[in-house]
């Protein structure tokens, strides 16, 4: 088991929200197919001025967008357009290539989430995009409240599972645990997990978590113990077959290798941002204002990360 640390990162364009970012972390790249973890808020809006990411490209990979507090409307080049609520999941399949933007709404007064993405297989990765969203069901065990948002979680005389689609075996869900609790939670033993602490602290299988830490447990256990201390806890549990290929990284793509990059940053640099060809690979999204062009690619070649093994 391990403990990783957040860092700051600034997201979306010239009004940027700062998130808390624990994956990709230079310690672990993935836990299962989760690749990216961004944890962001509770922030006021009238101070942090909410969410405003223009639209941006994606591929090889799904976008998981799952609040806590407040209410973000999502549009996509495929013609989408949904509000995402607390206890509802907006999943967006990349695949080939989509481009989205996202906003807080006039109403949200407090915004507080995390925004996920999980790496396409090859043999999926360039699908053609879509888009869905649920609404995601609960269950317990013992004290504890689980809503499952991504895949299936077993409780006392009950399952739970969540309709969203998967390329390869996952759980996601937010767990709600009232101070000085002891549950174990039965898993896959094939999975690995991580468990993001939003408030309070946990003792996951005796290694203590503070807020804002994503603890790693490896595969081989049927079943996790988590416990709280003096305050109850909100904790986002992740977790997954262990992912396989490397992936190389960049931006808001995924792909297997530097050139598949360097392709695909000048697809939407050319297509969109320059307006050649608004109707290419990345589509259009209903958005008053500028996309976010694309950065200049490093002045290095880029290379798979590595994928550390327990």
């Amino acid at each position: 088991m391990s403990i990783l640390t957040p860092r700051d990162v600034p997201l979306g364009g010239l009004r940027a929200m700062t998130v808390r970012r624990t994956l990709p972390n230079r310690h672990r790249t993935t836990i299962g197919a989760w690749c990216f973890v961004d944890h962001f808020g509770p922030d006021l809006v009238e101070h942090s001025g909410g969410m405003h990411v223009a639209p941006h490209p994606h591929t090889g990979l799904q976008t998981v967008t799952w609040l806590f507090e407040g209410e973000v409307e999502h549009h996509d080049s495929v013609g989408s357009s949904q509000l995402v609520s607390p206890g509802q999941v907006n999943l967006m399949t990349a695949g080939a290539g989509i481009s989205h933007s996202e906003v807080s709404t006039s109403t949200t007064s407090r915004l507080h989430g995390v925004q996920l993405w999980v790496a396409l297989p090859d043999e999926h990765r360039f699908i053609a995009p879509f888009f869905e969203h649920h609404v995601s069901p609960r269950m317990t065990i013992g004290p504890a409240q689980f809503t499952v948002f991504v895949g299936s979680l077993t409780g006392e005389d009950v399952t739970a599972t969540s309709t969203a689609t998967t390329f390869t075996g996952l759980v996601a869900a937010e767990i709600l645990i009232p101070e000085k609790t002891t549950i174990a939670i039965p898993v896959d033993h094939s999975y690995e997990h991580g468990f993001l602490i939003d408030s309070g602290e946990l003792t996951v299988n005796d290694e203590q978590a503070l807020k804002d830490e994503l603890a790693y447990v490896e595969p081989g256990h049927t079943s996790i113990t988590i416990a709280t201390g003096d305050v109850p806890s909100r904790v986002l549990m992740i977790g997954g077959e262990p992912f396989e290929e490397e992936l190389v990284m960049w931006w808001n793509f995924i792909g297997r290798s530097h050139e598949e990059i360097v392709q695909m940053r000048q697809q939407w640099q050319s297509n969109v941002v320059e307006g050649s060809n608004p109707d290419g690979v990345f589509g259009t999204v209903a958005y008053e204002g500028p996309v976010i062009p694309a950065p200049e690619m490093p002045h290095v070649h880029l290379r798979p990360r590595k994928l550390p093994r327990p």
